[in-house]
């Protein structure tokens, strides 16, 4: 049960990270007018981990893997929507 509830508070941790990661690279794109991809906001997420942040540790799934699905589900609304 722990082990579930350590699982999900990293989720929702990422998430919050990944959401201001969105927020600040679009809004620098907006304010510079470059276009950003999701990559971009991968490495802002990834960049600002503290040492030593969790990352799965079996299969081939990779933390940036699953830092690049958030942020799509983010930019495309599949986050909030459940699609």
């Amino acid at each position: 049960m722990a082990d579930h509830f350590e699982h999900l508070l990293l989720a929702h941790d990422l998430i919050a990270r990944t959401e201001r990661a969105v927020k600040r690279v679009a809004h620098l794109a907006v304010d510079t007018g470059v276009t950003f991809s999701v990559d971009d906001i991968v490495d802002a997420v990834e960049r600002e981990l503290p040492a030593g942040y969790a990352a799965p540790t079996t299969g081939t799934v990779t933390r940036r893997d699953v830092i690049t699905q958030m942020a799509q589900d983010i930019l495309s609304g599949a986050m909030y929507t459940g699609t």
